[in-house]
């Protein structure tokens, strides 16, 4: 797949600063920002229900098996630093489960606002559909309405609600599936 490039233009006193941001395939040299990322999200936001942070041994096995499996791992990058990133991934093990994949997007915080989640979307919804997915997952904090409203926007639709499925920063934490099917 070929890089994709988005032009970034912000205004500042009046002077105009333009600035690149590539999505592209990530590597294994991304996999310390990509690990300063989710390590963020851990520690701060209800968006993965872990607890403790995760290694860079954990994030490189991660990456291989994703590399193993065929399911790609795209990156949002601007001047060097890694801004978000977002990939699929099996759904559940039985093979019953073959044609739906469960999808990932997470933004570096100093990123968040600057529409780097809806330039990391397009990437996995065409990999899915070249992979001959039939549909995607997204398990998403049901307090979480950036990313509810981010995958609304590309067509996915609330298929379940889960009730207090998940503890974290002393509150139960309810858990929304979002489906976009069949693939677009």
């Amino acid at each position: 797949m070929e890089e994709i490039e988005a032009g970034v233009h912000y205004v500042i006193n009046n002077l105009q600063i333009g600035f690149m941001i590539i999505i592209r395939h990530a590597s294994k040299n991304d996999l310390p920002q990509i690990l300063d990322i989710y390590n963020d999200i851990i520690h701060n936001t209800t968006a993965v229900y872990y607890y403790e942070p995760h290694t860079l041994e954990m994030r490189t096995k991660w990456f291989e098996e994703r590399q193993e499996q065929g399911f790609p791992i795209f990156v949002a990058e601007e001047e060097g630093a890694i801004l978000g990133m977002s990939t699929i991934g099996p759904f559940r093990v039985p093979t019953a489960y073959q044609f739906s994949v469960e999808n990932t997007v997470h933004v570096a915080a100093t990123a968040r606002g600057r529409g780097i989640g809806k330039l990391l979307m397009p990437p996995i919804i065409k990999a899915a559909k070249e992979l001959k997915m039939h549909a995607i997952i997204a398990g998403i904090d049901a307090s979480n309405e950036v990313s509810l409203k981010l995958h609304q926007s590309f067509g996915f639709v609330e298929v379940a609600h889960f009730k207090e499925v998940g503890y974290k920063f002393g509150r139960w934490l309810d858990l929304k599936f979002l489906e976009l099917t069949p693939i677009p």
